[in-house]
């Protein structure tokens, strides 16, 4: 996990998920309470159990969009508005991090998630801004949208940020694969919002 990097009007706060599984196994037993709230939820959230396929990717990430302003909305928050330039910028992270066998916020040349959501006019020149991100991976069912999801709510940092009221905006990228090899999904999703 890398800390948040605060500057003038501006917050980059960064998280990681390195297993999914260790997180399940040891949720205490408000966190089973929380996955049978988010479970009861699925219902509109189709695909939230669905393995993750390069045909399925769409679908997966719209059951994940889904799941999270499901959270979101048990706590009074507004939804997060899917970004094309955030999703493009999250796609592209989880991509590489499957593609070159790594798990981190910064990319194999050395960019932040910063730099990589900001070469995508995200936010406007002059613009204040807050922006967050967490990754995460998986394999089997632990690489399942409902999975990921509960696993980032059952870690405070992860959920903090999906939980934030200054986020409105988000993008998800999952790309199939494991980033140290093998069969999984790896998931990025980018938080924003800016003046």
């Amino acid at each position: 996990m890398l800390p948040p990097r605060h500057a003038p009007r501006r917050l980059l706060a960064l998280l990681a998920l390195a297993a999914a599984a260790a997180l399940l196994a040891s949720s205490p037993a408000g966190a089973r309470q929380h996955g049978h709230r988010l479970h009861r939820a699925v219902g509109a959230c189709s695909a939230s159990h669905a393995p993750v396929r390069a045909a399925t990717i769409r679908r997966s990430r719209d059951a994940t969009l889904c799941l999270l302003n499901r959270v979101r909305a048990q706590h009074g928050l507004p939804p997060l508005r899917l970004d094309a330039r955030l999703s493009h910028a999250a796609g592209q992270h989880s991509r590489e991090m499957v593609r070159r066998r790594y798990f981190g916020h910064d990319s194999a040349n050395g960019r932040s998630p910063f730099d990589r959501m900001r070469a995508t006019h995200y936010v406007p020149r002059n613009a204040s801004w807050s922006l967050g991100e967490n990754i995460g991976w998986g394999s089997g069912a632990f690489a399942e949208p409902i999975a990921m999801v509960r696993a980032w709510m059952h870690s405070p940092p992860h959920r903090a940020n999906i939980l934030s009221r200054t986020f409105r905006d988000i993008g998800i990228g999952i790309a199939p694969g494991a980033p140290l090899g093998g069969r999984g999904a790896t998931y990025t999703t980018d938080f924003g919002r800016h003046s």
